[in-house]
């Protein structure tokens, strides 16, 4: 199958209308590349035969771009050629011209051997006119031949390494906005996953007391049954309300850049203790803790404190939802380095209400755990249900 012709460019077929014209007029005027009264071989042909090869050049001035390989061949026959007529001064320059496009639209290897070949010729043809000739005037064989060959492989040489510049930036700058807007993606993702997190802990506790005790109060037709479910109720509305409002202040005041309120921390767990018991004494919960981390060791990081008393906050929920009547142990080690958190609910049949769970919790923790480098488990322990989070306890060892 023939391969179809490449089409030209409209700006090659501008300079090939404009370029043939050119040496046609030229050579109308009487112009030729030899000098007045000139005698040889160049004129044992008609005047008229220089027109061959500088119409051969002009031809291949279309395809200067597209087909780049083809018009150096074709071009550097028809400039050798060129030398057995009177001369073109037309076709030496069109020839130039097909060098330079040669380096710029050619393949990459064509760019990088034209140069070096082109230069080598120079110094070739230089050297052995001036050994044939013996005279200084042979330099200037050497000199037209380099302006003719090299110099304009060399301008497209470097205007080609300019261009590839170009483009390299050009694809680093867009590899650099793509790799922007990646990390800004995954930086709103990882906030909204730490809002979600911080939403669920802070309120899941109350709406859980709230959905327990609200079933108690429909289920049980006893007055004062219902008004202690009520005082229960009530009192774990305005503390979820308070709740939200404070992450609402933080967040606002994160967003205008103002100080940030202090994160819970596990000094705060006996409290978080306390109202787990006044929630959960209607199931036959009771809450104990039993802190074994040694005195006078250095305060633990803040991330640690606030994932440390999270993961205590989520699993005494999900012990109101779901733990048989018992108690239920928090227990804090710190040793080698680490901060280990157990929390042992009752497990087995819990008779009256439950509150629904989604599972949202226990994914919760385990991310509040691999954050920090630390491990998560949650599972049945024999008759217990137990939550165990071991977390860095240094500085050094969280990670940022």
């Amino acid at each position: 199958m023939t391969p179809a012709i490449p089409r030209p460019h409209r700006d090659d077929v501008l300079i090939a209308v404009i370029s043939t014209l050119f040496g046609l007029l030229l050579w109308s005027l009487g112009v030729h590349s030899t000098g007045p009264g000139g005698t040889g071989y160049r004129h044992h042909l008609p005047v008229w035969a220089a027109l061959v090869p500088m119409l051969a050049v002009g031809g291949m001035e279309l395809l200067r771009r597209t087909a780049p390989r083809l018009t150096l061949a074709v071009g550097t026959l028809a400039v050798i050629a060129d030398q057995f007529t009177v001369g073109s001064i037309a076709t030496v320059v069109m020839f130039t011209d097909l060098m330079y496009a040669a380096v710029v639209y050619g393949t990459p290897s064509m760019a990088r051997r034209l140069p070096v070949s082109t230069g080598l010729i120079t110094l070739v043809v230089t050297i052995g006119t001036l050994a044939w000739l013996r005279s200084p005037q042979a330099l200037m064989v050497g000199v037209l031949t380099g302006i003719v060959s090299f110099a304009p492989a060399l301008t497209g040489a470097t205007l080609r390494n300019h261009r590839e510049a170009a483009e390299a930036a050009r694809l680093r700058a867009e590899q650099t906005a793509l790799l922007a807007e990646a990390d800004r993606a995954q930086a709103v993702a990882a906030e909204r996953a730490r809002m979600a997190r911080e939403l669920h802990d802070m309120v899941a506790n109350h709406l859980s007391a709230i959905a327990i005790h609200s079933t108690a109060a429909l289920s049980i037709d006893s007055p004062s049954t219902s008004r202690e479910a009520l005082g229960v109720i009530r009192e774990n509305s305005v503390q979820g309300l308070a709740e939200m409002r404070r992450l609402i202040g933080l967040l606002r005041e994160a967003g205008a850049g103002q100080e940030a309120a202090p994160v819970p921390s596990l000094d705060g767990l006996e409290a978080l203790l306390g109202q787990a018991r006044t929630n959960g004494a209607a199931s036959g919960l009771d809450f104990v803790l039993d802190d074994a981390r040694p005195a006078g060791r250095p305060p633990l990081p803040a991330p640690v404190e606030l994932a440390g008393y999270r993961i205590v906050q989520e699993s005494l929920t999900n012990a109101l939802k779901h733990a048989a009547p018992g108690t239920v142990t928090v227990r804090l080690a710190r040793r080698d380095g680490r901060l280990t958190v157990v929390v042992d609910s009752p497990y087995g049949d819990r008779p009256g209400p439950r509150a629904p769970g989604s599972g949202a919790g226990l994914i919760g923790m385990h991310e509040r755990a691999e954050l920090l480098g630390g491990t998560f488990t949650a599972g049945p322990q024999g008759p217990v249900w137990q939550v165990r989070a071991e977390l860095p306890a240094e500085d050094k060892a969280v990670r940022e």
